[in-house]
């Protein structure tokens, strides 16, 4: 854990590095799926996930949230001015769940060539196991790394613990077992971002059945992507926090065994990943670089898809967690940690219950106000007032209103795609 009683640790205790992933659909103005080839072939800020329509934006890294939500806004906005000049202009879907769906077909599958043909290839695995349908749910992902000024000043501290007939340990180790030991807590802990940016309680008709369009569907779920019918494996992933090696072997192991093709297949909400390209040789040779939560969705409350006080709040939590001590976490916890994932997906979090560290049972309303009290109590005595953005997530558990599905529920509710519609052509309509 950080020392967080120094004093150079206190006062750069929030020192970090930010980068923000969000994917969109490009829909035409009737509300069906773009079928034009990807507008930005050679933009490595704007590429395409499963399909062919579905945009994907990657910001730079940056020391503040402030400045990589900036970048998605500038990129956001290169996008839609290259949409709207198309022959037929089209839009971004704003919601994490999709509009129209006429069929399987309806949705392409992203086309690459030459050498990056395989990439077209794995998405058509992907089609055959999953369904394609699954893979219209977009969202966005956070990552974040500590400084490494003040990862390097609490080395030297760690170093200092170990005493002069201590193992030394290089710096890449250490950052290795910070940021091992913060995806294991995040597993425990991290279902709470889950209800925090919940904003898709609704499906149109056609994603459950075949040619019925502007029906209503709501399945009792705050966020479908992460909920039951979302991005998970047919299998619950257990993991070896032991060591880098050992946890990156147990990722492995489900492509050798052929549980997966590749290891980007493995659906969790948290990664670690290596600077530079990802990849699980590369995450075992040069080690941990940052830690990525996958579990946010679009917001079409706001113009990016989001709003800032959600990412300092995910900052807030990665920085207490690595700032308290490590707990050990068994095999029947991650199976606990992924159900409660997945429940903390429900619409009315008071009729639900998870498991914490202790197994004591909690309802998620309970539980999440626990977390938050918890997070106020170590930042008091640091002098650090994070106060505004706790009460603001807070309150989103006193009152189930102030949560973004409902709000989604209330206005869109009654024709989810056409209002949507309506929402998309006046905020992108140039």
């Amino acid at each position: 854990m950080l020392h967080i009683n120094n004093l150079y640790i206190k006062e750069h205790l929030l020192d970090g590095n930010f980068g923000l992933e969000k994917e969109s659909l490009r829909i035409t103005g009737d509300g069906h799926f773009s079928h034009t080839k990807h507008p930005f072939p050679d933009d490595p800020n704007i590429t395409r996930d499963f399909s062919e329509n579905q945009i994907e934006i990657n910001t730079g890294v940056h020391n503040s949230p402030e400045g990589a939500i900036e970048e998605l806004k500038g990129h956001t906005e290169r996008v839609l001015e290259k949409l709207q000049s198309l022959p037929e202009p089209e839009f971004l879907w704003p919601f994490s769940n999709p509009p129209y769906i006429k069929n399987e077909l309806d949705i392409p599958i992203a086309q690459f060539e030459g050498e990056l043909a395989e990439k077209t290839a794995y998405r058509e695995h992907l089609s055959r196991r999953y369904g394609r349908y699954k893979m219209t749910f977009s969202g966005i992902h956070f990552n974040f790394s500590f400084s490494e000024d003040l990862l390097k000043a609490d080395y030297e501290l760690a170093l200092k613990d170990q005493g002069p007939d201590g193992k030394a340990m290089s710096f890449q180790e250490y950052k290795n077992e910070l940021y091992l030991s913060l995806a294991k807590r995040m597993s425990v802990y991290g279902w709470i971002m889950v209800p925090i940016t919940a904003a898709s309680p609704l499906l149109d008709s056609s994603f459950m059945e075949k040619g019925v369009y502007d029906g209503d569907i709501f399945t009792g779920m705050a966020s479908v992507r992460c909920s039951e019918m979302g991005y998970w494996n047919e299998f619950t992933p257990i993991f070896n926090y032991e060591s880098l090696p050992q946890y990156v072997d147990s990722m492995q192991h489900y492509v050798d065994d052929g549980a997966l093709k590749a290891p980007s297949e493995l659906y969790y909400p948290i990664r670690l990943k290596p600077a530079g390209p990802n990849s699980l040789s590369a995450l075992r040779e040069n080690g941990a670089d940052h830690i990525e939560l996958r579990m946010i969705d679009l917001n079409p409350l706001e113009e990016t898809g989001l709003d800032i006080r959600d990412i300092q709040f995910a900052h807030l939590m990665l920085v207490w967690l690595a700032g308290t001590p490590d707990v050990p976490v068994t095999i029947n916890d991650q199976v606990h940690a992924v159900q409660n994932f997945k429940n903390a997906a429900r619409y009315d979090l008071k009729t639900v219950y998870m498991y914490d560290e202790n197994g004591d049972s909690y309802s998620f309303v309970s539980a999440s106000k626990i977390i938050i009290e918890r997070m106020r109590f170590f930042f008091r005595p640091l002098g650090i007032d994070v106060n505004d953005i706790l009460d603001y997530e807070y309150d989103k558990f006193t009152n189930a209103e102030n949560r973004y599905a409902y709000k989604v529920r209330k206005l869109y509710n009654g024709s989810f795609v056409k209002k949507g519609l309506e929402l998309t052509k006046e905020k992108q309509t140039l």
